[in-house]
């Protein structure tokens, strides 16, 4: 192979590159566009990343002690944003898909939920109204207000005036109950002995006691920084990236693949240059404005949503040159499998999409099911993701990256080496 050819080939790929600006200009501000979007969409709509509340609509028919305690309750967790309205407009905005679930506490539930707290019988229904597509947001609320329930319920029975109130009244109708005698005496027991340990309380505290959650959550999120907030903006550019590297690559197969069929590679077997410089330039001058591609787009995510490199800077270099070199060598092993340049560009399309797809670059593979999670890493695309996520948000070292630069260059490598085994330098 001739450096000197390689080196002229290069340069001539890169000069036609540069030359049309409206392609150099797309080819930066696509990936940048869609990766700022998605980044937008997996940060909740906070720019620096941080976690926001779970939007929730909370209608309460009741109005009773209890209930006006739950919505005061709920209204306080960090971990949902509350709104209060009618029960009809959280049904039609749940139906309508503008919140994903919504609490109804129906008429009654109050007096009901008291009641039911020490002899277990006529529980109310709390309404929990959601959107099919966000099941695990109902599971995440339901959980929640099973807390707030539970604590204003019991709140209320040990020690306010209405769950007192609601108490005498249970106490007289104890004998009424279809329990056994023996039971009936036991429940009046245990309601005697909460009315006297409310007595007990010091008269000169307002404090109310009842049942409580028996511990508290210390969250600590753990990356290279202590409680660093994660940046949805790094996966986000990292999956854009690559995303648009292999549609370059696909480009880049498509255009050789037309050129064989203008006869141009025909003509260039009399030129002394050998097959593998020419399949050389191509996969060098790819790798580099790739490559270009990508840090820029990095550069901008660093500066405008403020993506932090976190781990090695060598690591991350190293998985961005491994990963420009994959793509450009996905393009020749297109050029050299395509009989044409429409089937070849329709099935690497599909290739490309599923590629991407199951290599998290769309969505974060940590939401895959478990199988699929194993399953991805025989995807080059898994490995370039996760590679960049380690180097930015997670801060691991350079040893996290050695891991992804290896395979993504054995991918590269397997890809050239079919590229030139099977490529044809005229139709068939």
């Amino acid at each position: 192979m001739s450096l000197i050819s390689l080196r002229a080939l290069v340069k001539k790929d890169l000069q036609i590159f540069f030359a049309d600006r409206r392609a150099v200009i797309m080819a930066f501000a696509m990936p940048i566009a869609i990766a700022s979007f998605f980044g937008f969409i997996f940060s909740g709509g906070s720019s620096a990343g941080g976690p926001t509340g779970l939007g929730v609509l909370v209608s309460d028919q009741d109005s009773s002690v209890i209930s006006r305690a739950i919505v005061a309750g709920v209204k306080g967790d960090k971990n949902l944003a509350v709104t209060v309205v009618s029960a009809d407009t959280a049904r039609d905005r749940v139906r309508r898909g503008a919140v994903p679930v919504a609490v109804v506490i129906p008429p009654g539930f109050g007096d009901s939920a008291g009641r039911a707290f020490f002899s277990g019988a006529g529980r109310p229904q709390l309404h929990v109204l959601y959107d099919p597509s966000h099941a695990m947001e109902r599971a995440m609320v339901s959980g929640l207000m099973t807390q707030h329930v539970m604590e204003a319920v019991s709140r209320e029975m040990f020690g306010g005036a209405y769950g007192q109130r609601l108490m005498d009244e249970m106490l007289a109708d104890v004998g009424s109950t279809s329990m056994t005698p023996q039971r009936q005496m036991l429940l009046r027991q245990l309601m005697m002995s909460a009315k006297q340990f409310t007595a007990s309380a010091d008269t000169a505290s307002t404090e109310r006691t009842g049942l409580s959650m028996p511990y508290e959550v210390r969250e600590e999120a753990v990356t290279a920084r202590s409680n660093e907030v994660y940046n949805s903006y790094a996966h986000a550019f990292a999956g854009m990236g690559i995303q648009f590297l292999l549609f370059a690559a696909i480009n880049l197969g498509v255009e050789l693949l037309a050129e064989r069929q203008r006869g141009l590679w025909k003509r260039l077997r009399s030129a002394p240059i050998s097959r593998a410089t020419l399949l050389g330039g191509k996969l060098g001058s790819t790798t580099l404005i790739g490559a270009l591609v990508l840090f820029v787009s990095f550069a901008f995510a660093i500066i405008v949503f403020r993506v932090t490199i976190d781990g090695s800077v060598a690591g991350f270099l190293g998985i961005g040159v491994a990963c420009a070199m994959m793509a450009a060598s996905y393009g020749l092993l297109i050029a050299s499998l395509g009989q044409t340049p429409s089937a070849a560009r329709g099935v690497s399309i599909f290739a490309t999409l599923i590629m991407v797809m199951l290599g998290g670059a769309w969505v974060p593979t940590f939401i895959f099911p478990a199988w699929l999670q194993r399953v991805t890493v025989v995807v080059p695309t898994r490995w370039a993701v996760d590679g960049f996520d380690a180097m930015t948000w997670r801060g691991l070292g350079l040893e996290s990256a050695v891991m992804p630069i290896v395979v993504l260059l054995g991918f590269a490598l397997l890809f050239t080496i079919v590229a030139v085994w099977r490529f044809r330098w005229e139709e068939a």
